[in-house]
């Protein structure tokens, strides 16, 4: 009798082999994904901003000392066990710009070298125990990366200045929050991220609203009328959207109720949160067309859910890899995944405080993905299921 049992769960899964199929290969997916997050190399490189100002000076012994050049080249020659680079060195001049790019994530920490780093430091090694400087750097504190790069930044500046002048430390190393960073607690620092995962969680919904109606044979009927694929997505959409912005406004009112600040408008926030919902529906539309039951929908949905939690920087943060530069932009794999601008932007608003120029990039990038994925699932929408 068992194997009665067993023969006929056989003969059952081969009805929906998708379902099977996508069970086994799941796991493998978050090793993929994990291999992705490490570098595909094991390694994780920091990108660090370095504005060396410094200009060389000319020591008693008539050697030239170039401090500025030495940190840098200790930033450069951090390496892990198998020679890959700790430290992405980014060379820059203009402070501003260095600043915007670490609103932007494209890097995790600013290092700025002053101009009389090497004159300091040669006139503390003759006995100028007055001789001391600063060494800057900035960061967004809320950014867990920026711990990272600046810790192993600040050692190697650190142990070079004690290499040098054989003393105590004669620079002075100055931590500027970037914003409001340094005045975020532990609960506003979370919710970000909780937003953007009450948006993305909406791939189900958006995914098993139509395998309903095709499972129920309701789309059969449908077919028989004037409705396109565009009609009936564009209804379900409405639906679909209505019930995404009262899940954000919900978590909007109670993460302010337990007392999350925000140093940018609310408004443009939920703007954002809003659009981001729109493109997570249209991923949850395709997905619907390759679905004939609601539990196959399911099950399919997490797939994108997986790319869409764990290699945005919506559950924890990611190294980039650009495929190539856009007006002056770089674009990674993961630029075509919504919630990454989401979160960038979120980031900005309520911890950075900006505005809509700030985050018209992010803005932009969204409402394109969104007329992207709800374009593709028209088309395929109309080719499997509306035929």
């Amino acid at each position: 009798m068992m194997w009665s049992v067993f023969r006929k769960s056989v003969r059952e899964q081969k009805r929906d082999l998708w379902v099977i199929g996508l069970s086994l290969a799941f796991a493998p997916l978050f090793v993929m994904i994990y291999w992705m997050m490490t570098g595909a190399s094991g390694t994780t490189s920091y990108g660090v901003l370095v504005i060396n100002q410094d200009v060389p000076a000319m020591q008693a012994d008539g050697t030239t000392l170039s401090a500025g050049v030495d940190v840098m080249d200790g930033l450069k020659g951090l390496t892990y066990e198998n020679g890959g680079s700790l430290l992405r060195v980014i060379e820059a001049t203009d402070r501003a710009d260095a600043e915007t790019r670490l609103r932007n994530r494209e890097a995790a920490a600013l290092v700025i070298i002053p101009e009389d780093f090497s004159e300091k430091l040669s006139a503390f090694k003759t006995g100028d125990l007055t001789a001391k400087t600063d060494l800057t750097f900035i960061g967004d504190l809320t950014n867990p990366t920026y711990t990272v790069a600046a810790v192993m930044a600040m050692t190697v500046a650190d142990a070079y200045t004690q290499e040098i002048t054989s003393a105590a430390r004669p620079v002075e190393l100055v931590e500027i929050p970037l914003g409001s960073s340094a005045a975020r607690t532990e609960f506003e620092n979370y919710v970000p991220g909780l937003l953007v995962l009450a948006v993305v969680l909406m791939v189900f919904q958006a995914a098993m609203t139509p395998a309903r109606d095709i499972e129920t044979g309701a789309m059969k009927r449908l077919r028989l009328t004037r409705l396109t694929a565009f009609d009936y997505l564009g209804g379900t959409t409405l639906w679909l959207a209505s019930v995404s912005v009262g899940s954000v406004l919900l978590t909007f009112i109670t993460a302010v109720g337990f007392g999350f600040r925000s140093q940018g408008p609310l408004w443009l926030a939920f703007v954002v949160a809003a659009i981001t919902s729109l493109s997570i529906i249209g991923i949850g539309l395709i997905v619907a067309c390759f679905s004939k039951t609601v539990s196959q929908a399911f099950v399919i949905a997490n797939f994108p859910l997986g790319f869409l939690m764990f290699l945005t920087g919506a559950a924890f943060p990611l190294p980039r890899f650009n495929l190539f530069i856009v007006w002056g932009r770089g674009i990674a794999i993961a630029d075509f995944l919504p919630p990454t601008h989401a979160v960038v932007a979120l980031n900005k608003i309520f911890t950075l405080g900006a505005g809509f120029g700030d985050v018209l990039y992010e803005l932009s990038a969204l409402v394109v993905l969104t007329v992207l994925y709800f374009g593709v699932g028209v088309w395929l929408f109309q080719r499997t299921q509306m035929r």
